[in-house]
């Protein structure tokens, strides 16, 4: 359960795959995939706004049809001379892909060109990779009659060439190619390459003249900021918090690391810091320094820009004003535009920007008190902000190692504080041992391995249906953290002695890195298969089982037993059925997982008299509130028009009903109803299930229903229930948003129509 994402696929690097994906892909994007063969563009491209939506983890997969159908789409807008629509379109598809170079550097180069003729330049050129980006430009600037004067290149800006493809140098670059860590779409460089081939010289400082005969930049310069903050909310998704989980102990030797974390080198292309709204972060965060200054960066000056590129990484040393736990370094930036005018992503800002954030890592202490000190290196290396060995200096330790430096002779030759705060990073820990396994992980998924109520929940509920099936065969709970301890099974024998009998066979599909099989594997005579596919997860679950006393050969890799992982529901063996089948439910998105039923049903084909499958049975909840946020955040409000553009009513009819990744503990709402239960979905008694069902609501308060948020209990059995709206849950939540607020008074009733099709859920609001 800890990963919704695409299984990757089989390939020489990795030795896993993902067969039946395509499949599933096919299935759930079918709608849009008709109406694209049948060139009905405009339904396809809503389609694609809904499943991507729901389904946020396919964007890699369908990104370029789904580019494609906005371009084909936004061609049949601009030959209607529907501008608006078109630019609404564009709006809506940047909600999805806001980091997306083809879309986003895309439409702010167009608007950018015809704002800059508006404001009067002579001559407006705007470059561009895609041809069907390159067309529809084209287009765009004949419809605003702006063709004379806007000149569109069909190539990178890296690739312009003067007299080749613009006859000479000009006097002014607008560019937005920033990103929450401020470099990650490669700003540096292509401003490296305009201030060398592309602008005129910069304006020196003191000289008069015409601002057209000298090259300037927009924006002009970007400072960043930082801040070590205290986060759980952070600190759970980013680093394992425990060493034993419902009776397994983590030995040492397997490091739990970030995908965030800037200095694991995973082979991917990944960014060294993840991203948070952190105002509305669950739980909040409580700064420990101040606002510092990472760095200034002069776009203005080419110079500045060849030694960002090349510098070493500049160390920081940042005193604690506050007592707490080092969770992560804040980062966020200004951009001035000009002397008057600029933007920032401060948290503290009403913005739609997110801020970086670089989780702390691989420290023997995280507790800060005021007086230490929080040192750090930055850099701007690869084309990302890097903020790397981010430490502790404890006050008593660099107070030792101040004095030792008035002793000796040589502490002029430090020169500057730059070199002392390198010499106080080093009195830092060593780094792990190369006998060490590094077990990477997705933010999710080590929120999963800190969710104690979830393993506890499984462990409880396996030896209850084991226990159930043969007595005989179940271990006592063991100590199993202690090297030394016997582990006593029934009597007298120990978890691991050989039996002639047949084991239970315990199968868990659910997908990412799952700790459920080690713990079916402690319970008794069990043989548990785990589904996960990347090695580093293999032998980080061999080494666990190891710790635990029970020889790696018990656990088996699914895997590896299967030839089509579109067949990953079959027989362990030929004549053997399994004890419990552990299947994925809930997306950690807070959807139903698709085909859920129709892999229940085979489930139950695959079951021995007695066994179960997890979760045996599903409980949906609701409630009515009140939220002005999810309102502004589902479509444009008003009719006014925007930045003088009639874009509400156009695209407005892309809006998706249903939010998703919603965290309901800080989503700014009013409760006008108490929860409910909204629909059950049994999937070992099947015919107990509804596919519609009304339920009647009382309102608590008095106020207007915009939206009904929802969430789960995963009863494993009549006794233990998962819920994914918990403090320890590592699922989201999602909400249903109403088309039009419904304004009730305390005492009344709404009913509620909920329906269940195919594993999706819709629910409507009856006065």
């Amino acid at each position: 359960m800890p990963n919704s994402r695409p299984r990757p696929r089989r390939g020489t690097g990795d030795g896993a795959g993902a067969a039946g994906r395509d499949r599933l892909v096919a299935r759930s994007l079918q709608s849009a995939e008709h109406c694209l063969g049948a060139q009905d563009f405009g339904t396809a491209y809503a389609h694609y706004l809904l499943v991507l939506s729901l389904a946020p983890e396919l964007k890699e997969d369908v990104k370029e049809t789904f580019q494609y159908t906005l371009f084909k789409w936004a061609e049949e807008l601009d030959a209607l001379s529907r501008i608006q629509d078109l630019l609404g379109c564009y709006e809506q598809a940047l909600e999805l892909f806001p980091d997306d170079e083809v879309i986003c550097n895309s439409m702010g180069e167009h608007l950018f060109s015809m704002f800059a003729k508006k404001a009067g330049a002579d001559s407006v050129y705007a470059c561009e990779l895609s041809k069907t980006m390159y067309e529809l430009a084209c287009d765009v600037v004949a419809a605003n009659k702006m063709e004379t004067g806007i000149k569109l290149l069909h190539m990178k800006s890296l690739d312009i060439e003067i007299p080749k493809h613009i006859p000479e140098r000009v006097s002014l670059v607008v560019t937005e190619t920033v990103d929450a860590g401020v470099f990650g779409e490669g700003i540096v460089e292509s401003l490296i390459h305009a201030w060398e081939h592309l602008l005129l010289q910069p304006k020196t400082k003191g000289e008069n003249g015409d601002c057209g005969q000298y090259g300037k930049v927009i924006p002009a310069s970007v400072v960043i900021f930082g801040m070590a903050v205290e986060c759980a909310e952070i600190r759970r998704h980013h680093r394992v918090g425990t060493k034993d989980i419902a009776g397994i102990h983590l030995p040492s030797n397997v490091k739990f690391q970030s995908l965030a974390y800037s200095s694991v080198d995973t082979g991917e292309a990944v960014e060294p810091y993840t991203t948070e709204k952190m105002s509305r972060i669950p739980g909040g965060y409580l700064p420990l320094t101040d606002c510092f200054e990472i760095m200034k960066v002069d776009f203005n000056s080419l110079q500045e820009l060849k030694s960002l590129a090349a510098k070493e990484p500049c160390p920081l040393s940042v005193p604690a004003v506050k007592e707490g736990t080092l969770d992560a370094v804040m980062v966020w930036f200004v951009l001035q535009l000009d002397d008057e005018h600029s933007l920032s992503t401060s948290p503290g800002e009403e913005t739609c920007w997110e801020q970086a954030v670089y989780p702390v890592q691989a420290l023997a202490d995280y507790r800060i008190k005021s007086g230490d000190r929080v040192t750090m290196e930055a850099s701007c290396q690869d084309c990302y902000l890097r903020i790397q060995n981010i430490n502790i200096l404890h006050l008593e330790h660099e107070m030792e190692v101040i004095n030792n430096f008035t002793k000796s002779k040589d502490l002029l030759s430090l020169g500057n504080e730059a070199e002392l705060c390198s010499a106080l990073a080093n009195l830092q820990t060593s780094r792990a041992d190369a006998l060490e396994q590094t077990c990477v992980l997705e933010p999710t998924e080590i929120a999963l391995l800190n969710n104690i109520p979830y393993h506890e929940g499984f462990r409880t509920a396996m030896r209850t249906v084991l226990s159930s099936l043969a007595p005989e065969k179940l271990c006592q709970p063991v100590h199993t953290h202690c090297q030394d301890i016997e582990m006593n099974c029934g009597s007298g024998q120990t978890g691991t002695t050989p039996s002639t009998s047949d084991p239970f066979y315990v199968l868990d599909v659910s997908e990412g890195f799952s700790l459920l099989p080690v713990i079916a594997g402690t319970l008794g005579e069990v043989k548990p298969y785990s589904s996960v596919e990347k090695d580093q997860h293999c032998i980080a679950l061999d080494l666990i089982s190891e710790a635990n006393h029970f020889p790696k050969e018990t656990l088996e890799f699914w895997l590896r037993h299967i030839e089509d992982e579109a067949a990953v529901l079959q027989r362990p063996k030929s004549d053997k059925l399994w004890s419990i089948i552990i299947l994925d439910v809930i997306e950690p998105s807070g959807l139903i997982q698709q085909e859920i039923m129709e892999k229940a049903a085979i489930s139950r084909c695959l079951l021995q008299s007695g066994g179960k499958i997890f979760p045996q049975y599903v409980l949906m909840f609701g409630m009515l509130v009140e939220s002005q946020t999810l309102v502004e955040e589902s479509a444009v409000q008003g009719t006014e028009h925007t930045l003088g553009l009639n874009i509400a009513p156009f695209i407005n009819q892309f809006q998706v009903p249903i939010r998703v990744f919603l965290d309901l503990s800080s989503l700014p709402c009013v409760p006008l109803s108490q929860p409910v239960e909204l629909l059950r979905l049994d999937l070992m008694t099947p015919y107990l299930n509804t596919s519609d069902r009304e339920v009647k609501v009382r309102i608590c308060r008095s106020g207007r229903v915009t939206a009904v948020p929802f969430w789960f209990h995963l009863c494993l059995d009549d006794e233990v229930r998962l819920d994914t709206s918990g403090e320890a849950s590592h699922w989201k939540q999602a909400a249903v948003v109403l088309d039009n607020p419904i304004r009730v008074n305390e005492g009344e009733e709404l009913v509620l129509s909920v329906q269940h099709h195919k594993s999706n859920v819709s629910i409507t609001v009856k006065q």
